[in-house]
């Protein structure tokens, strides 16, 4: 009897850890809303970004596209059915009814994740700044938000001098320092890197509420930079939802980089949970040298 019982019991336990592991494995719903972009490569990077969440492991991707031009009526995403979302959009305003339904998906804990250009787009949707905490372009101005970044002596600074929010030098490679190496999306990353060639976003303004600097560049003024340490990874709160912001990511050869892809990945699964399990590989960046894996499709 005892015998029979034993294997009772080891076949429900083999039951049950086969159940746990099958659900471990399911993964993460992500959405990547575009369609809008001043950037005439968006198409390629939704692509790419796609492709790298997917290659993970964590993360299965739907796209959610607007017409391509001027305010979409029928643009109505289910936000509610995603772990997370991710803009690679900059272009003409939602209807009020979608704007309304994804502050309310990010309010209630949904993860949102903003790449490069999205940061200059809803120069108008006060919430919407308040995710994003800091954006350029659009007509941002000192009603927008202080500028912040770091000065030369790496002492946070929120300047509310007056002028336009947005802009960048050449494109080049810099330097990524991490400021906060202990939190989730940086923890394990080399304090310093060489990012691939970029636009390296500066003076950018906005409320910067509950707002952390993960990592910042220098704006080279021989690049025609600010001169100033300018925020590079973000992470706010909004609500109970989780935002990940990184002004990185112009064009392909930009998300080719590893350490974009790396960070990207990282930061979309915290967003989407508030934990970090995807390792550091052993191609990323040093110091003193880039490191690009070129996209396959």
């Amino acid at each position: 009897m005892r015998s029979k019982l034993l294997v009772v019991l080891v076949l429900l336990s083999l039951c049950l850890s086969w159940q746990t592991a099958l659900f471990a494995a399911e993964p993460m719903k992500a959405l990547i809303v575009d369609g809008q972009n001043n950037h005439g490569n968006w198409p390629q990077t939704t692509e790419m970004m796609k492709s790298y969440l997917e290659q993970s492991g964590l993360f299965h991707v739907d796209v959610a596209r607007t017409a391509p031009q001027g305010t979409d009526p029928n643009y109505a995403p289910k936000f509610s059915d995603y772990n997370v979302v991710i803009s690679n959009y900059n272009g003409a305003n939602w209807p009020e009814a979608t704007k309304k339904s994804f502050e309310e998906y990010v309010r209630n804990g949904g993860g949102f994740v903003v790449i490069h250009a999205a940061d200059n787009a809803f120069s108008d949707w006060p919430e919407y700044n308040k995710m994003i905490g800091l954006g350029g372009w659009g007509g941002r101005n000192e009603k927008s938000g202080p500028y912040v970044y770091l000065d030369k002596d790496e002492k946070l600074v929120r300047n509310t001098e007056n002028g336009p929010g947005g802009h960048h030098g050449s494109q080049h490679p810099f330097h990524v320092i991490v400021r906060d190496g202990e939190h989730p999306i940086t923890a394990g990353v080399p304090r310093v890197w060489l990012h691939s060639q970029d636009e390296l976003y500066d003076f950018l303004r906005g409320p910067g509420e509950n707002m952390k600097i993960l990592a910042t560049a220098f704006a080279d003024p021989k690049q025609g930079g600010s001169g100033r340490h300018e925020p590079m990874l973000m992470v706010l709160e909004y609500g109970k939802g989780r935002v990940f912001h990184t002004p990185m990511g112009h064009g392909n050869i930009s998300q080719e980089c590893v350490g974009f892809i790396t960070l990207f990945v990282r930061g979309s699964e915290w967003a989407a949970t508030g934990k970090v399990t995807t390792k550091v590989p052993e191609d990323f960046p040093t110091p003193d040298a880039t490191s690009v894996r070129p996209f396959k499709k």
